[in-house]
């Protein structure tokens, strides 16, 4: 007895073995101990995550592997000496009151093992579905996405709902892809800004149709667009507007922005960003299709035959629907509409986008050089600001400085307007990359460019329209007389115009 229960001893007292031990021990001990706090204290980190659900695990494996293999190799140096008798597989035998003792502690231990190895690998796969996860775990290049996201309407939407959405399939494809991304994160060879659009994305009709039903778009949306000029007293201006978004869409008669959906339109783009879209192809209700082409970028037929035909879904019009950025310009007005930047400190709004629109290399360097460049401003220009509006002003910087921590990311080469966003036309081309008014179909049928397909202007307030003058179409500003209907506002307002 005595010489078979050190025999055991024996296999088990091997630096591998031993090593295996330890490993287990301290791997089993610190899942408990982070777990526990986790479930007690909410606390989410995402390189705790990444050693809770992922490393200890691994380690736990590791160590549970290292113990038999250290006790099989010395079993197996044992067998080699003719005298120890010793067979070439174990005999299990439960009458034995050692062996019982040592098949119960393995049963008990292999449990508990699997609850702790089973419990890490559903809170780690909850955990690679976090936003925590994907926005904070590669921290610099996801950085602008992440903000920008905890930012948005979808605030509340975990990001694999959108780019995973349900299905094993899906999820196999995007834990595939992310390999590919841990590789690029561990050689740090991330494109700077990082490239979209995202051409392995899902469509949209099995993601965001799941709760914006095509079903249930209704008719029309009337929405006040505030702006304030960039001269001394930040002057107002409304747009009174009625977006035409659509009913139903499947209905033939259907009109308006999502007239789109209820249709099959598919389009070839002549560049990655799908700005410049030449040719497009309309399947009516009918079942006839009828193409329309860009006379300025003409495509042969072999150029459609071959050339990748895009389904038109959501993303192409909505391609920022939670990842978004505002210009100084937008930003400022929002301030100054909700009354959280005073809008009664001169120039505030032309001095604000001044400073904002110059290049920092980091935000660090933005926020000293922007609270440094509007003090300086006014203490050289308006001294009694800071005697009469000292508290407005201070809130201002803060709320500025917060502005370009939203939507201008020095690490990424990421700005305002390096993502453009599709909905409208004002800052990008917008609906004009296919409503130009130039893309025409063989019998002479044009792609329309009449503003009221889309919206209705109600009424608008500003400085050059007299009070009783009625309004049924937008007015400029500035008088700029044809140019209004010939220059896309994209030419003026786009990025580096404003």
């Amino acid at each position: 007895m005595l010489q078979k229960k050190s025999l055991a001893y024996k296999y088990l007292m091997n630096p591998a073995s031993i090593i295996g031990a330890v490993t287990v021990f301290i791997a089993t001990m610190f899942i408990v101990i982070f777990l526990a706090i986790e479930t007690f204290t909410g606390l989410e980190n995402p390189y705790i995550g990444i050693f809770v659900y992922f490393i200890f695990p691994g380690m736990l494996i590791c160590g549970l592997l290292l113990i038999p293999i250290g006790a099989w190799r010395v079993r197996n140096h044992c067998r080699k000496c003719p005298e120890a008798g010793i067979p070439p597989l174990p005999r299990i035998d439960l009458n034995d009151p050692g062996k019982l003792k040592l098949t119960i502690f393995f049963i008990l231990a292999s449990i508990g093992f699997m609850l702790i190895v089973g419990i890490a690998a559903i809170k780690g796969y909850e955990f690679t579905e976090s936003t925590t996860f994907c926005g904070e775990l590669c921290h610099v290049p996801m950085e602008p996405e992440f903000v920008a996201w905890k930012n948005s309407p979808h605030a509340k939407v975990k990001c694999v709902e959108c780019h995973v959405g349900p299905g094993a399939q899906w999820y196999v494809k995007a834990k595939i892809s992310g390999l590919r991304q841990l590789w690029v994160m561990a050689n740090h060879s991330w494109p700077t800004p990082i490239q979209t659009p995202v051409e392995n994305l899902r469509p949209a009709r099995a993601t965001c149709e799941r709760c914006h039903w095509p079903e249930k778009f209704y008719a029309g949306r009337q929405k006040i667009f505030y702006h304030y000029a960039d001269n001394k007293e930040n002057t107002p201006a409304e747009i009174d507007m009625l977006l035409r978004i659509g009913g139903t869409p499947m209905t033939p008669n259907a009109m308006g922005i999502h007239w789109h959906i209820g249709r099959e339109v598919r389009y070839i783009a002549a560049d990655k960003k799908r700005l410049e879209i030449p040719y497009i192809a309309v399947k009516g209700s009918d079942g006839k299709i009828v193409e329309y082409m860009d006379p300025a970028k003409p495509l042969s037929k072999d150029d459609i035959a071959n050339s990748e035909k895009r389904l038109m879904d959501c993303i192409d019009c909505h391609n920022k629907p939670t990842h978004i950025y505002h210009s100084p310009s937008e930003e400022m007005d929002q301030h100054f509409a909700s009354n959280t930047i005073d809008r009664n400190i001169p120039f505030l709004k032309k001095v604000a986008i001044e400073l904002l629109e110059k290049p920092y290399k980091s935000a660090d360097e933005a926020t000293v050089a922007i609270e440094a460049g509007i003090k300086n401003y006014y203490l050289k220009n308006y001294p009694d600001v800071f005697s009469k509006q000292g508290a407005a002003l201070t809130r201002a910087i803060s709320e500025i400085n917060a502005i370009y921590k939203r939507n201008y990311f020095p690490r990424m080469n990421v700005s305002w307007s390096t993502y453009p966003n599709h909905i409208g036309h004002f800052h990008s081309p917008g609906c004009f990359r296919c409503h130009d008014g130039k893309h025409k179909s063989p019998e002479g049928r044009l792609i329309s460019k009449d503003c009221n397909l889309c919206h209705t202007i109600l009424g608008q307030t500003q400085g050059n329209i007299p009070k009783e003058k009625p309004i049924n179409s937008f007015a400029h500003p500035v008088d700029i007389g044809d140019d209004l209907y010939k220059t896309n506002c994209s030419e003026c307002h786009g990025a580096g115009n404003v």
